[in-house]
């Protein structure tokens, strides 16, 4: 039988986020254009027979640094060394690059076998947030009036490299509010709220403290005039943990951020959600 590895095309990718809606990923609604937009030729596709049985996406930031993710075999091709071979495609096109990648826990072992390592498990935790005032001096400003440069200079304090294609996409879509926080002129924090399958999802979440954070996602909630949210939480940022066990979320799903090289520079203690299990 004829199996094939290609670029996929825009049909593809909304089909690829079908995929992880079955796997139970929760994406977000609008999530993939602005996938799409960031690196069009990274999202792979396996035929078989002309049949899309498996795919990835393994998306190039700046020079160094690249994001893998949207492994998936559909449960019928499994274990017949399909996935393996989009996977090989995929980490071939990331070739030089430090690769990071956010793993289900089904598959480190594989990933490890791969040579990534974990750098932090993300726990998702979901559930209607407590509410939470903001502190003193502390001002919520809707991210798309605020000069790009600036709030991509903030984003690029969180991310190993500078994704503006990217994040020009995540803000602007519709189904999401997007807030920066500020004090004294300084942006003190930073959410986007996107409507997903199940329960709405705050990513990324930066913040100068928990406080700042917890205000932040009860605002983002109310903008979007949701009740349930989920967070994908790095385990690293102990504030961040218990801040959203204070908001009253319970865990239920758990990755692990991975890495073929170094844990690249970025400011963890601000860190409270991660952006994306897919581009990071």
């Amino acid at each position: 039988m004829t199996f094939e590895i290609g670029v996929g095309s825009a049909r593809d990718v909304l089909r690829m986020a079908e995929w992880a809606a079955d796997e139970g990923w929760n994406p977000g609604n609008t999530d993939i254009h602005a996938f799409f937009a960031t690196d069009p030729g990274a999202f792979l596709i396996g035929r078989l027979e002309g049949e899309p049985v498996a795919c990835i996406s393994v998306v190039k930031y700046g020079t160094g640094f690249g994001f893998l993710g949207f492994y998936i075999a559909r449960p019928p091709a499994r274990g017949k060394g399909y996935g393996i071979q989009v996977w090989q495609a995929g980490m071939a096109r990331l070739a030089g690059r430090n690769v990071g990648l956010d793993g289900v826990v089904a598959q480190q072992h594989n990933y490890r076998k791969s040579g990534f390592r974990k750098a932090w498990n993300n726990i998702r935790h979901e559930g209607a947030p407590a509410a939470a005032a903001a502190p003193a001096g502390v001002t919520f400003v809707d991210a798309r009036d605020l000069p790009f440069d600036r709030l991509a200079a903030y984003d690029r304090r969180f991310f190993p490299e500078a994704r503006d294609s990217f994040l020009a996409s995540w803000i602007s879509l519709p189904e999401r509010a997007a807030l920066v926080a500020v004090k004294d002129g300084d942006l003190q924090g930073f959410g986007v709220i996107r409507a997903c399958r199940a329960a709405a999802r705050v990513g990324p979440l930066y913040a100068a403290s928990p406080e700042i954070a917890a205000a932040l996602v009860g605002a983002l909630a109310a903008r979007m005039g949701v009740a349930q949210v989920a967070l994908d939480v790095p385990d690293i940022n102990k504030p961040a943990v218990a801040l959203a066990e204070r908001l009253g979320l319970k865990p239920s799903f758990e990755t692990a951020r991975m890495y073929t090289g170094a844990d690249p520079a970025v400011d963890g203690a601000g860190l409270f959600a991660v952006t994306s299990l897919e581009l990071g």
